[in-house]
């Protein structure tokens, strides 16, 4: 499993675990957690590869690219 960039502290230790549904996202720094729908992943307007999967947090929902690690707002 591939540490990636955590969207809330930007610390490299953001790691995910799956299960039929959703994919959990955690952070081991600052215990941020997020799920993923591996349904709803799209290209990334930014670096153009298909990384980008809609997250939400338990206050927000939005767009993050796992390669490019940009954020974008869902009304984007």
């Amino acid at each position: 499993m591939a540490e990636q960039i955590c969207p809330k502290c930007n610390n490299p230790s953001f790691y995910w675990s799956m299960n039929e549904e959703l994919t959990r996202w955690y952070c081991h720094e600052c215990k941020y957690e997020a799920y993923e729908n591996e349904v709803l992943e799209r290209v990334c307007s930014f670096c153009k590869r298909k990384t980008e999967g809609k997250m939400k947090d338990n206050q927000n929902t939005y767009w993050w690219c796992s390669t490019c690690n940009n954020i974008k707002n869902t009304e984007e």
